[in-house]
């Protein structure tokens, strides 16, 4: 697929369909949760931006929480996400979640090897309550390669719009990427279950990933009247876990 051609036009009729979805979404009462996990610079930003563009702002919220508090780090982990989950008719995306007990925070060594493990063992069970709950809960990780991370971090730092985006953080990003591949394996084969199944999407082309990500997005969801024939993914962009080699994930 050559999605850069007519890139805005192709985004147009993806962003056509989200609105006719959030239509039938606020009708029926559905709750959707999206998760969007990734390294840094992977674009997530940039996909939530085009995902709830044209959407309802009274309907759509995108949660992207700060590091805990003091009596946050205290509290059951899952505590602080809960107070963020979907009500009836809203269309949630969460820029990371939970899931940084299972990236960022053993890496950085922000959390204990007992506190990590214990995340990996519960986050199944507590997923699969919320989506017996009445939640669809879908899960996708923004995968990049070493050279298009390191590529995306320079031009942060150089363009004076994106100083928001830069933190220490970013720059651990690249001499800890082997502990990142690590901890991103670890994650997605030890949280990827029936209920809450992982897909992955390879984002080194931004717009191409942004497209693919969208038409998985919505041929997952049901609403009437969808225009099947523009949700077609690439098959080479978009995987689901699990997705055999690990070269697959451009390690």
């Amino acid at each position: 697929m050559h999605d850069n051609h007519h890139y805005e036009d192709k985004l147009q009729e993806l962003q056509i369909e989200l609105v006719k979805f959030q239509r039938h979404l606020i009708k029926s009462n559905q709750k959707i949760l999206v998760i969007l996990e990734g390294r840094d610079a992977a674009g997530k930003d940039g996909a939530i931006k085009r995902i709830t563009e044209h959407l309802s702002p009274r309907d759509t919220r995108v949660v992207a929480l700060n590091k805990p508090s003091n009596r946050e780090e205290q509290q059951w982990y899952f505590q602080r996400y809960v107070a963020h989950l979907p009500g009836p008719a809203e269309f949630v995306l969460f820029n990371r979640s939970w899931y940084n007990r299972a990236g960022v925070e053993p890496v950085m060594g922000f959390c204990s090897h007992h506190e990590h493990e214990e995340f990996l063992t519960t986050v199944p069970d507590f997923e699969n309550m919320i989506v017996r709950s009445g939640i669809k809960l879908l899960k996708y990780y923004l995968n990049i390669s070493k050279e298009e991370q390191q590529r995306r971090m320079i031009e942060r730092h150089n363009n004076p719009l994106k100083q928001w985006k830069v933190s220490p953080i970013d720059d651990m990003a690249l001499s800890k990427w082997k502990e990142y591949s690590q901890a991103r394996d670890s994650m997605l084969s030890r949280t990827h279950h029936a209920l809450a199944p992982w897909t992955v999407i390879h984002s080194d082309d931004k717009k191409t990933a942004r497209l693919n990500l969208i038409r998985h997005l919505l041929k997952s969801l049901d609403f009437p009247e969808k225009n099947h024939s523009i949700l077609l993914t690439d098959p080479t962009v978009v995987r689901e876990w699990p997705i055999g080699e690990a070269i697959d994930l451009k390690d």
